[in-house]
């Protein structure tokens, strides 16, 4: 499964890879921010996206927005801080899958993936 990273922080990201290498992924794009994320998705074509909310340029909400404009199916899951509830239903409403707080175990994320994929798998 090709995954891309999207988080202003190089070592949120290694933290995220190492995970994901664990659980067998190995097709892993990193980008910085929302913008660097934009550029990537279209010669990548990701089937899975995480996405951190607090970046510079763009922020993980507005990429998320603005890749819905383009791709209203692939699967992203918001990795970030924001935990109040007004923040995950905005996230929710522009549409995320799923979310993960930060700060978080290899099994938490392993398990948001799981379940975002299996409901996927469903529809």
């Amino acid at each position: 499964m090709k995954i891309l990273l999207v988080d202003d922080s190089k070592t949120m990201r290694n933290i995220q890879k190492s995970v994901l290498t664990q659980m067998g992924h190995t097709q892993i794009e990193e980008a910085c921010d929302g913008q660097d994320a934009l550029s990537k998705v279209g010669a990548f074509q990701p089937e899975l996206l995480l996405v951190d909310w607090n970046m510079p340029n763009m922020d993980g909400l507005s990429f998320v927005k603005a890749f819905r404009q383009q791709d209203k199916t692939t699967p992203i899951i918001m990795v970030t801080t924001e935990s109040e509830r007004a923040r995950v239903v905005e996230a929710i409403k522009a549409g995320v899958n799923n979310y993960v707080v930060k700060p978080f175990t290899p099994d938490i994320l392993n398990q948001r993936i799981t379940e975002t994929m299996s409901k996927l798998a469903t529809v």
